[in-house]
């Protein structure tokens, strides 16, 4: 095992309603990033996944509300600080966010040079004009950017290069963790492709020493990914190498993912492509027992009365549900 670059043990997280209620939308998640590796994080719309990712951050606001857990960093844990604290000390350094319509957070009144002033200097005020400017080439330059590109407004940009500008931004204090949530979702395929290449080559560059992908994509992410976890309802139920997932998912939810999207990979061709039934659970108030059980083909009595812990299986695999080979004829369009 590589040098653990990113350790959340246990964190849960929720959202806090006008009326006083609490929407459990992160709940225990545990898990480990290496140096150098790529970690994809894949669910359905509201599962948790873009919540997860602003709680990674270690930088809440209201309605998101901390609960319990650790997030450590390269060691050091950034759980429970000051917001001033991480404002200064964590985000852009330690680890940085791409948000998902990251396109459309470029303030359309600035120049880009002055996103990357206020990012440098809110970390390094005595960073001079033309510092700034070295490292905003520089970075832009790997990016394809032109660096005449500094001196533009983001209504002037395509997409693809307001993508690539918001990258460049959230990078240029070189990272540990970068967290991507869906950067490549509304682009065409071709900058689909060029983002994705780009985001690999700051890994391999070295300004990024690991990176948390999310999206609901599943085979985008085989490509992207070293490793895949499954996010259900705020809690991970499955977590794998990239091609284990893919090719060999256990818990009845990941097998269920699998078999609702066409995937062009070989040896998935006999794939029936099928629907999950019903929907997700209220976070409100989340069920006593297994939070997948009213969806699932293979309920038992049991798995609504009692909570269901996350098995580790070894070499880094992980799920809160194996389904006996004897009762896997076929799982959502998957022939067994």
């Amino acid at each position: 095992m590589g040098k653990i670059m990113m350790e959340v043990n246990n964190l849960s997280t929720k959202y806090v309603t006008r009326f006083g209620e609490g929407v459990y939308a992160v709940n225990d998640v545990s898990f480990k990033v290496e140096e150098g590796r790529s970690l994809g994080i894949a669910g359905e719309s509201g599962c948790g996944k873009s919540t997860l990712a602003l709680s990674l951050m270690g930088y809440y606001f209201a309605p998101l509300h901390y609960i319990q857990g650790d997030i450590l960093i390269d060691g050091q844990n950034i759980s429970g600080r000051k917001p001033d604290d991480v404002r200064k000390n964590v985000l852009g350094t330690e680890i940085a966010y791409i948000p998902q319509a990251a396109m459309n957070a470029l303030n359309p009144t600035r120049k880009i040079i002055r996103f990357i002033e206020d990012v440098v200097r809110a970390h390094n005020p005595k960073a001079t004009k033309k510092d700034i400017y070295d490292l905003a080439r520089e970075r832009f330059e790997i990016l394809n950017l032109e660096p005449q590109t500094l001196q533009k407004h983001a209504v002037e940009l395509s997409g693809g290069m307001k993508q690539r500008t918001v990258i460049a931004v959230s990078t240029i204090l070189s990272p540990k963790v970068l967290i991507a949530d869906e950067p490549s979702s509304a682009l065409d395929v071709t900058s689909q492709k060029m983002v994705i290449k780009m985001i690999h080559d700051l890994m391999e560059l070295g300004y990024i020493k690991s990176m948390i992908f999310i999206t609901h994509e599943l085979p985008l992410l085989f490509n992207v990914t070293d490793d895949i976890m499954v996010m259900y309802a705020g809690q991970i139920v499955e977590k794998g190498s990239a091609e284990q997932m893919i090719f060999d998912p256990v818990h009845p939810y990941s097998k269920g993912l699998m078999g609702s999207i066409l995937v062009p990979e070989g040896g998935t061709r006999d794939i029936k492509l099928t629907a999950i039934p019903g929907t997700p659970p209220n976070l409100k108030k989340p069920p006593e027992g297994c939070r997948f059980a009213a969806r699932c083909k293979y309920v038992k009595p049991q798995c609504r009365m009692t909570a269901v812990s996350f098995e580790d299986l070894g070499n880094g695999r992980g799920s809160r549900c194996i389904v006996p080979e004897t009762e896997l004829r076929e799982v959502y369009g998957h022939e067994q």
